[in-house]
């Protein structure tokens, strides 16, 4: 990963309640606040075709609010990367 994307990574973490990245909870992987779940496995569930509420039946430690405010961000994130003319 270039530097500047993993400080920005950090910085844009660091201001989400819902996800905390610690280096003795699965290696420093960005997981949803208070569990060990990688944030990752809901993008993943939700890119297999899963429905949010099987995301919580497979994780019941992450609440509606942490998905929903990293769902958001994700948006806000995607959103706000204006295309590069080549």
């Amino acid at each position: 990963m270039h530097l500047a994307t993993g400080i920005m990574m950090a910085t844009i973490f660091g201001m989400l309640r819902a996800i905390q990245i610690d280096s003795e909870i699965q290696g420093g992987t960005p997981c949803f606040a208070g569990t060990r779940v990688p944030v990752k496995s809901l993008f993943d569930s939700l890119a297999h075709g899963r429905s949010l509420d099987y995301f919580f039946r497979q994780f019941p430690t992450v609440t509606r609010e942490q998905a929903i405010e990293v769902i958001i961000e994700a948006g806000r994130l995607v959103l706000a990367v204006e295309p590069q003319m080549t």
